[in-house]
């Protein structure tokens, strides 16, 4: 199910294959999320993406800023914090389901506790 967005759609920068925020290096179904980096306030969908594009080095969120809006939705541009990304498995406003496997890439983007 597709939710219009709200406001205007995010930017995001990089390699973007397609609407949904996929890249040229995470390109699956379930790959539908952006990461707006701590260190410049953009949206990349992904450390690769910010590595080649951004021309400087990724901050990630520190734990005192996790209520801060970081991830976006590609499937219905919704902003979620990152307590809320780090407490789902889909988005909770449209249910698109999240690729489980960026878990495993949390600690590019997100300080842990």
């Amino acid at each position: 199910m597709r939710v219009p967005p709200e406001g205007p759609e995010m930017r995001v920068l990089g390699t973007v294959v397609d609407d949904q925020t996929r890249c040229i290096h995470y390109h699956s179904a379930l790959d539908v999320i952006a990461i707006k980096f701590a260190c410049c306030g953009e949206y990349y969908p992904c450390h690769l993406c910010h590595a080649e594009s951004a021309g400087h080095p990724a901050q990630v969120w520190p734990v005192s800023q996790q209520g801060e809006l970081a991830v976006l939705c590609g499937v219905c541009q919704a902003e979620l914090s990152t307590t809320e990304y780090l407490s789902v498995d889909g988005c909770p406003r449209c249910g698109a389901e999240f690729n489980p496997g960026c878990r495993l890439h949390s600690h590019l983007y997100f300080e842990s506790t």
